[in-house]
């Protein structure tokens, strides 16, 4: 699986973050547009967890990503195939702190892989991308949570290096 840089339009802009080559096929990362956005929720709500949570496209998740594009701290992600179709997606947010000696922080969120494409190594091609850009972003730390009935998704950022260091908690305020 090869991953190369940026790739470019005939008329100097950047088309795709990189693009990433599989058994599958050949794929795009790029950064979400607002077309991308009900694309997204599909595959936020593609699986058991997902489906309770996770109603659609509205007004929320449009002023959602709007906040999101328009913060240079966040870097909201799909990859698309040869067709433009929205197979996997990932958010990350860049956090400035004091902590670590004010090491800049990169936090996951969000990371999925169409159901057809998974354990097929798009993911871990994705991965290895995002934490090369993390790097020449300057973060030195990444983390990320996943949820604890998720045992595969574990077993994934495990054999990628991740340490469940912490204990995660959450509050819902809503």
């Amino acid at each position: 699986m090869l991953t190369s840089g940026r790739v470019f339009g005939e008329d100097g802009t950047v088309r795709a973050l990189a693009s990433i080559a599989t058994r599958q096929g050949v794929f795009q990362v790029r950064r979400a547009i607002a077309e991308d956005v009900a694309h997204i929720l599909e595959l936020l709500g593609d699986d058991p967890i997902g489906s309770l949570r996770e109603t659609g496209a509205d007004e929320r998740t449009a002023a959602a990503f709007v906040a999101i594009d328009a913060d240079p701290n966040q870097l909201l992600i799909v990859v698309v195939d040869g067709w433009e179709d929205v197979v996997a997606t990932m958010q990350v947010t860049f956090i400035p702190n004091l902590s670590r000696n004010g090491t800049l922080r990169a936090q996951l969120e969000a990371v999925r892989v169409s159901a057809e494409l998974r354990d097929l190594g798009l993911g871990s091609a994705l991965l290895r991308w995002v934490l090369d850009e993390c790097r020449r972003r300057g973060a030195g730390l990444v983390q990320l949570t996943t949820d604890k009935r998720r045992d595969g998704a574990r077993r994934f950022y495990e054999a990628h290096g991740f340490v469940a260091s912490h204990e995660g908690m959450k509050l819902e305020l809503g």
